[in-house]
């Protein structure tokens, strides 16, 4: 009873926020300078041409009332409609979310996977060789920037190795397996077409692989300092003058006393992942809503704009909440307040 409380109260909250984020992102995208209904129309369009299509998307109205049709349709769940293709937006994020989703949750666990077992190899063989390899390692991904990395791997591994493929989420020449979570290594394995789950995964990879290093440093990293923190403490060292093997008290006593930490760094890192997913996206042409969000912003298209800022507004907030919600499953003494 009190975590569906909790868990309403949470849901009711998030829509001030996006109300505020919607505002937010409206305003910045009037006030750019351009000419969206130009643009869309084409360097033929005549005047009546212009002013038509202004009106047919409500573009001739004042800006309070453009907000407020918007924000009415949103209710009613109509995202708006992309002004250059024409196509709703909601219908183009059904099919761009999943291949960030799926992106997003394979770098996360590449970052996971890898980053947690070294931030406590790290923090074991504290200030001996491990842990000196581990930091080097973790500062050089960390140090690199991601279009750099990007270049390299598909230079590497994509041209001179020819080991996976450089662009796109599946190969042109196949047809992809039925959609029904729109993540096409998911919908593979639905499908039992191992053979599609192999070619979208190789494609998968790479941009996996270079989307990962940034938060696989920073999964590191704090893994390290909370492991620290947890060997320090006076019962994990009376726990050792008992004579308690080592290995007990760092499966049993020291990762359950890190687990919030972990949770809270890779949580954090999901939603920036998925944010900042737009480099890695454009540069392997991998469709999703980052390259979705580059060329709506290099068209001025308004709607997908929005579209995609209120769309990372409720991910974010529903990251938010599940967290808060494992904390209390992880340590029963946190209340939901």
């Amino acid at each position: 009873m009190i975590l569906r409380v909790y868990l309403l109260r949470r849901l009711v909250l998030v829509i001030p926020l996006l109300l505020g984020l919607s505002l937010l992102t409206f305003t910045v995208s009037r006030i750019l300078p351009g000419d969206p209904v130009g643009l869309a129309a084409g360097p033929q369009a005549t005047q009546e041409i212009r002013e038509a299509l202004a009106r047919q998307f409500g573009l001739d109205q004042p800006l309070p009332v453009q907000y407020l049709n918007y924000i009415g349709g949103l209710f009613q769940g109509d995202w708006g409609q992309s002004l250059y293709s024409r196509r709703l937006v909601l219908d183009d994020l059904r099919v761009f979310f999943p291949a960030t989703l799926e992106l997003t949750i394979a770098a996360v666990l590449i970052a996971t996977v890898v980053g947690v077992p070294a931030g406590f190899l790290s923090a074991v063989y504290r200030d001996k060789l491990p842990d000196q390899v581990v930091r080097i390692i973790a500062l050089f991904f960390v140090s690199f920037p991601a279009f750099w990395l990007a270049m390299i791997f598909q230079s590497i591994l994509g041209v001179t190795l020819d080991w996976f493929p450089i662009s796109k989420r599946f190969d042109v020449l196949l047809a992809p397996p039925p959609a029904v979570t729109g993540m096409i290594t998911v919908d593979a394995l639905l499908k039992l077409d191992f053979n599609a789950f192999g070619i979208a995964l190789s494609h998968l990879a790479t941009p996996a692989l270079v989307l990962s290093f940034g938060s696989l440093a920073s999964v590191t990293r704090i893994t390290r300092a909370a492991v620290l923190e947890a060997l320090d403490r006076d019962s994990v060292r009376m726990e050792r003058a008992l004579g308690i093997p080592y290995r007990v008290i760092l499966t049993k006593y020291v990762l359950r006393g890190t687990l919030i930490a972990i949770l809270t760094i890779v949580a954090l890192e999901f939603g920036w992942l998925m944010a900042g997913a737009v480099l890695v996206e454009t540069i392997f042409d991998f469709p999703g809503l980052g390259l979705y969000a580059v060329e709506s912003s290099l068209r001025l298209d308004f709607e997908p704009i929005m579209g995609i800022t209120i769309l990372y507004g409720i991910v974010f907030s529903l990251i938010n909440i599940a967290t808060d919600v494992a904390y209390g499953i992880i340590d029963p003494r946190i209340r939901y307040g």
